[in-house]
């Protein structure tokens, strides 16, 4: 390379390092600085009264999420976190496969409107953002409470006799998760639709396919790149989703927000509560990556 190149090149590094330094500076004082004070306090040992022991390292939070000191102070296999994993991790699956045969009909009717009943239908889907989380939370307690409205339109239709006891169950929390996430995947799969060019779903008509061959093979590869938003968009919210579980659920099947918010508040366990948080962590980047592989190698030897 000449000097005159090298020259240039030097200058367009330059120019780029300027362009992303303030992206950079912001990732480095808001992800990686806390991230790094988190892990810091996950390896210290937590103190008699709360808060943690500096310059007193320990794994002991770590050990905790498998085991727990028996009375003679021996290391026991204790399950219950695994169990508040796994049952955040099935209510999250269940409430993005909600989302998603919800989301994905309703995103393909806003994309088949004309284009002025098409901005009155999601002005609809995003008014629920202008209302607070926690407002519309508590509204879903007045809802599905014992002689709440769900019940007295039961009962006054003679569907039921009996309340339903819908609250404080895992079938509320699913039903606050599935009405909180609904636009999160709808509106990325209405972008991936939106752009879609229908004459490739005419000319699959013209060849002989039926509405189903046309939704398989054309609409949804098409649409996919929405479809994975929307998945991430719902699942990693509401795996560690704190409000709802704790509203709807009443404390009584816990989460993974609501055993790190435990850990932080009453428990004053700081190193066990960063270690959770670390864990789930690492469990949703290696979802994300094993998902994106896959993906990726779907697309590669569909492209092959």
């Amino acid at each position: 390379m000449s000097t005159p190149q090298l020259i240039a090149a030097q200058r367009l590094l330059k120019r780029r390092l300027l362009l992303t330094a303030p992206a950079m500076l912001t990732l480095l004082v808001f992800l990686l600085v806390p991230l790094s004070i988190m892990f810091l306090v996950s390896i210290l040992k937590s103190g008699d009264y709360g808060g943690v022991l500096w310059g007193q390292y320990s794994l002991d939070a770590y050990i905790n999420f498998f085991y727990e000191r028996d009375l003679d102070d021996s290391w026991v296999f204790n399950t219950d976190y695994l169990q508040i994993f796994q049952r955040s991790f099935l209510l999250s699956l269940l409430t993005t496969s909600g989302c998603l045969l919800i989301g994905f009909p309703t995103a393909l009717y806003l994309a088949l409107q004309s284009e002025r009943k098409r901005n009155l239908l999601l002005f609809l889907v995003t008014v629920p953002f202008w209302t607070n989380l926690l407002v519309r939370t508590y509204a879903w307690i007045l809802l599905l409470r014992n002689g709440g409205l769900v019940d007295a339109s039961l009962q006054g239709i003679g569907i039921t006799e009996q309340p339903l006891g819908l609250l404080y169950t895992d079938t509320a929390v699913i039903i606050g998760l599935l009405y909180s996430f609904l636009p999160f995947m709808v509106l990325p799969i209405y972008t991936s639709l939106e752009k879609l060019d229908w004459r490739l779903v005419e000319a699959a008509f013209d060849l002989g396919a039926n509405r189903w061959q046309a939704l398989k093979r054309i609409i949804i590869p098409l649409a996919m790149p929405g479809i994975i938003a929307g998945v991430l968009l719902v699942f990693i919210p509401a795996l560690g989703n704190y409000i709802i579980p704790e509203l709807l659920g009443g404390g009584k099947a816990l989460m993974i927000g609501n055993l790190i918010q435990l850990q932080f508040g009453g428990s004053h366990n700081w190193p066990f509560g960063s270690a959770l948080a670390f864990a789930l962590l690492s469990f949703v980047l290696l979802a994300m990556l094993t998902y994106s592989m896959r993906f990726k190698s779907s697309n590669t030897g569909a492209g092959l």
